[in-house]
């Protein structure tokens, strides 16, 4: 593609519920100048600029796939036309605090409502002058750091009088989730279950579906390559396999490079065998909506995609399926609950996926970084370093729109 006047990067926040599946994305939007040095607009430019140039050109479908999402409106965007573009059924519409609650505004806000929208008040206090309001909003976002846990319950017994739902924003750690839960908020937003030390979340278990599509294709001899898109669709089969090529039956005979690589490694013929006993072995709970999966599953595709742009792994047909492994290694110690160095010492891998993994060193280390970055929301921090590696920002939009997009195809 050509190069834009302007490069956009886009975060998506997880909001969860209260079984702690996915929801919905709050969309977090920054826009770069065209001389490649990261710069914030403004609130309602950067708002436009998501409604009007990144949602309409590349389908909101494909960065929110099947999930909600939230996005922030200032006073001047709520008041004009184009946020009516935007499919009704997907968006949240998020007024930002700066916003007040005159009679226009409750006007628009009704009129928004009427015609089908979601509304939610962002990092909300209650107020009385708000109270025409609380009877048109959906969800009320209740910032953690600007209300903290002790005055939640006199806030929340004002609120008890209205339908909406609330949403705990700021949430880190795991006992201020269990807290808020208690106190009835429905919807959490925060990077506590991101935190190894904090989540200690159980095993994850496989998708029923995914093991059946795999013992469907290899039973019907199928292309390498359609097992192996299977395979990346988990983060739990792809660790496994890779634990499977490195147990005693394979031996270390050399050093796993990539998810195609280990498959060859092991034959299809022990594939099918094991996929067969994993059927078998695993029960029915359905773990596709865990955050965690979703994130490394995006992460791995993101980082694929950015090794096609790097100007020094352009060429090297390998280096995708290098930066994949390298993104979905990354969150397994998340995922099970191990160290890092844990999961290395039980995989045969490359000198450059254990620096990439271990240090953040390395091409593969960088590109890592960068993603983090964005996962975070620190997109100037991402933005300077994908400059410093020569990758334009102008396709960055579209990268990121693959990665998001990628997994329903092999859901």
């Amino acid at each position: 593609m050509n190069e834009r006047e302007d490069s956009y990067i886009v975060g998506r926040q997880p909001i969860l519920d209260r079984n702690e599946q996915l929801y919905a994305y709050e969309l977090l939007f920054r826009a770069t100048a065209a001389d490649d040095t990261a710069g914030v607009l403004d609130a309602s430019q950067a708002t436009a600029h998501v409604i009007l140039t990144t949602l309409s050109a590349f389908g909101i479908s494909d960065m929110l796939g099947e999930y909600k999402g939230f996005i922030n409106l200032d006073y001047e965007l709520l008041m004009g036309d184009a946020v009516e573009i935007l499919p009704k059924e997907q968006i949240v519409i998020e007024l930002l605090e700066t916003i007040e609650p005159t009679p226009e505004v409750i006007e628009r806000c009704r009129d928004l409502k009427e015609q089908g929208f979601c509304l939610a008040l962002d990092d909300h206090e209650y107020h009385p002058r708000f109270e025409e309001l609380y009877g048109i909003v959906d969800l009320v976002k209740v910032d953690l750091l600007l209300t903290p846990l002790e005055q939640l319950p006199d806030m929340l017994q004002r609120f008890k009088p209205y339908p909406f739902k609330l949403l705990a924003e700021k949430v880190e750690t795991r006992e201020v989730f269990d807290a808020c839960r208690d106190l009835g908020f429905d919807y959490f937003q925060g990077y506590y279950f991101a935190k190894p030390s904090i989540m200690q979340k159980k095993r994850m278990n496989e998708n029923m579906a995914t093991l059946l599509k795999l013992l469907r294709l290899l039973a019907d001899d199928a292309d390498l390559g359609e097992v192996e898109l299977t395979f990346r669709g988990s983060p739990s089969l792809t660790y496994k396999l890779l634990l499977l090529v490195n147990s005693v039956a394979f031996g270390a005979r050399e050093r796993i490079q990539s998810v195609r690589h280990a498959l060859s490694m092991a034959g299809i013929q022990q594939i099918r065998r094991w996929v067969q006993l994993v059927l078998f072995a695993a029960d029915n709970e359905d773990s596709i909506e865990n955050p965690l999966v979703d994130m490394a599953a995006v992460r791995a595709g993101f980082m694929e995609q950015l090794a096609r742009v790097h100007p020094s792994l352009q060429y090297d047909r390998e280096a995708p399926e290098r930066a994949y492994m390298t993104g979905i290694l990354s969150l397994m110690e998340r995922i099970f609950d191990l160290s890092i160095e844990e999961i290395i010492v039980n995989l045969n891998l490359s000198e450059e996926l254990i620096e990439a993994l271990l240090e953040r060193k390395g091409t593969y280390g960088r590109l890592l970084v960068v993603v983090e970055h964005i996962e975070e929301s620190e997109f100037t921090a991402a933005a300077e370093e994908l400059t410093g590696m020569g990758i334009p920002l102008g396709e960055m939009i579209d990268l990121q729109v693959r990665a998001f997009n990628w997994r329903k195809g092999v859901a």
